[in-house]
């Protein structure tokens, strides 16, 4: 078996009259992020970094904000989407982290439920996923409230078929 390892960042302004949808979760807010599609940053990080573990550009490339398909789109479809190419290459996820910079909402409150949202969508147990908020200490864009990131990190596994194979790996690591 082999092991990827890919990184994803996003970051959307917030502005009045959007939902504020992180991770799939609607989160009550006065303002939300701005985007083609719903602005989801963290969906959009993930995306991000599963298409690079796989090599297969970013999400602007297999998304692209010109195409008006994506307007206004779930980016829960930018997400299955992706991980239908990973599973059809025989990657599957093993884990995901993900910090999302924030000075508001306050996102303590809603991170379980992002971090259990995220599990169901990639098809993995709850312990496979961590959701971390930083706020940005009143810095920059992220501290004057005028934007939301995120970053995310994913190990992905491919899945052998092959018995001997598996037994070789076994075989070789025990010998370390």
């Amino acid at each position: 078996m082999s092991f990827r390892v890919g990184s994803g960042h996003d970051s959307h302004r917030l502005a009045e009259g959007r939902p504020l949808i992180l991770g799939g979760v609607t989160i009550p807010h006065t303002r939300g992020l701005v985007g083609h599609s719903d602005a989801d940053a963290v969906l959009h990080a993930v995306t991000d970094a599963l298409l690079g573990a796989v090599g297969l550009g970013d999400i602007g490339d297999a998304y692209p904000d010109t195409d008006p398909r994506y307007l206004g789109a779930d980016s829960r479809l930018f997400l299955t989407d992706t991980l239908a190419k990973l599973n059809q290459l025989g990657w599957r996820v093993v884990n995901l982290d993900v910090t999302i910079f924030a000075q508001e909402p306050k996102l303590g409150p809603v991170k379980t439920a992002i971090r259990e949202n995220l599990a169901v969508l990639l098809g993995v147990p709850t312990d496979c996923v961590n959701v971390k908020a930083k706020t940005g200490e009143k810095v920059g864009h992220i501290g004057r409230a005028e934007a939301i990131a995120t970053h995310a990190v994913v190990l992905i596994q491919k899945l052998s078929t092959d018995y001997t194979e598996d037994t070789d790996i076994e075989r070789d690591s025990s010998n370390l």
